[in-house]
């Protein structure tokens, strides 16, 4: 892969509960610097992402549900709302993990459905799963459920549970959802190398929060 095709992949991510307005406004220049996919923060700082990001076609992503997934579906329907009334042209949302591990999987549906009704041709809606809590027969039941919903995404992981991107759970996450979906490797990636075996696997975006992920890109490139 070309070095400086990889920051395509990217979604530029900060979501720390310590981040300061600061911290994002540098995020975002290190992501015009990189020419990233989007920036990724908690929804009270989509406008400032949208503002500083305003003409250069780098998206802005919120996550919704953060990071449990275990808020009412009628909540991450009106976050979902206010986040895209803000500037949000992406949105990550969390499934609900308890309904997933029970088998619910109607009810898993219902509450991505929420958040595609309350994006619908607005944004763009990545669901994460968090794959380190699910079984494989999990993975491929929240993928399922995902595509019925109207997801246009499946992403592996919050980056705040147990683990991870793994690349056979990408793998697994493509083989389900096919070549039409989206598929976001998140958690952990933290350099060049984790990316690409990533993207290898079958992942059309990467959530990463380290600079390192660009060594030796160049802007403009």
């Amino acid at each position: 892969m070309e070095q400086h095709r990889l920051a395509e992949y990217v979604d530029y991510t900060l979501l720390k509960p310590t981040a300061t307005r600061e911290d994002v406004l540098r995020l975002c220049e290190e992501a015009k610097a990189y020419r990233t996919c989007s920036v990724c923060v908690n929804s009270c700082f989509v406008k400032t992402v949208r503002e500083a990001l305003r003409g250069t076609g780098i998206k802005t992503c919120c996550v919704v549900g953060f990071p449990l997934g275990a808020m009412s579906s009628l909540a991450k329907a009106e976050e979902t709302r206010i986040a895209i009334e803000d500037g949000a042209e992406e949105i990550d949302m969390v499934q609900n993990i308890g309904h997933a591990k029970a088998g619910e999987w109607s009810l898993v549906e219902q509450d991505i459905a929420a958040v595609t009704e309350a994006a619908r041709g607005r944004a763009l809606v990545k669901v994460i799963l968090e794959t380190c809590l699910l079984t494989q027969e999990e993975i491929v039941a929240s993928c399922q459920a995902a595509a019925r919903a109207g997801a246009d995404f499946v992403k592996t992981s919050t980056g705040f549970s147990t683990g991870g991107a793994r690349a056979e759970d990408i793998a697994l996450m493509r083989k389900t959802v096919g070549p039409k979906m989206g598929v976001k490797a998140s958690g952990g990636i933290r350099t060049r190398q984790a990316a690409e075996e990533m993207i290898q696997a079958g992942a059309s975006r990467i959530g990463a929060s380290s600079a390192a992920l660009f060594a030796g890109d160049c802007a403009g490139a």
